[in-house]
């Protein structure tokens, strides 16, 4: 039987006792899953085109259909694939102003931030919420069909919220890159 150098082991040890303390402290699932090189294989293919069949799929990662789908099936449950969606081109729908916003909440109470947080997962214009360190607490893209759209989401989201000592708002410009994929 193959075992790890005693360096090696420790570290696993180490690193999996920091992902649970990780877990307890900021109540996250964080799925810690084995993935191969053939799952990469896969995960890669389906960021570029997730409409492929097994099929398709098999032939491009050199594997079988039905191998292919025991382990797409597999990364799905295990959470490593979370959803299958359309990218859409926010323009399309009207929704030409994009505007990066930094927030400080007043009080970093667990319950305040949970309320923020909850807030903006509810907020349709808020497109992604981060959590953040440095200055701010959180970071907001919010898409909008223009400026007035914009006032409004200050006024009822941000303005009406007690807890939000400041924000601050950055029009963007121009979409220089934007990729949902992450290298595997």
């Amino acid at each position: 039987m193959f075992q790890l150098p005693g360096r090696i082991a420790t570290n696993l040890v180490k690193i999996h006792a920091n992902v649970n303390i990780l877990k307890r402290l900021f109540n996250v699932k964080i799925a810690v899953s084995t993935v191969d090189d053939l799952d990469r294989r896969i995960l890669t293919a389906l960021q570029k085109n997730n409409r492929l069949s097994f099929a398709e799929l098999a032939e491009l990662v050199g594997s079988s259909a039905a191998s292919c789908m025991r382990r797409v099936n597999k990364l799905r449950s295990d959470g490593v694939i979370v959803a299958d969606i359309s990218l859409v081109d926010p323009k399309a729908v009207g929704k030409s102003l994009t505007v990066v916003v930094t927030v400080e909440l007043d009080r970093e109470r667990l319950d305040l931030v949970d309320d923020f947080k909850r807030a903006m997962r509810a907020a349709k214009e808020v497109t992604q919420c981060y959590m953040i360190t440095g200055d701010a607490d959180f970071v907001l893209i919010v898409a909008v069909e223009d400026v007035e759209a914009f006032d409004v989401f200050v006024k009822t989201k941000l303005y009406t919220n007690p807890n939000v000592r400041k924000f601050q708002s950055m029009i963007s410009l121009d979409r220089v890159k934007f990729e949902p994929r992450v290298t595997v």
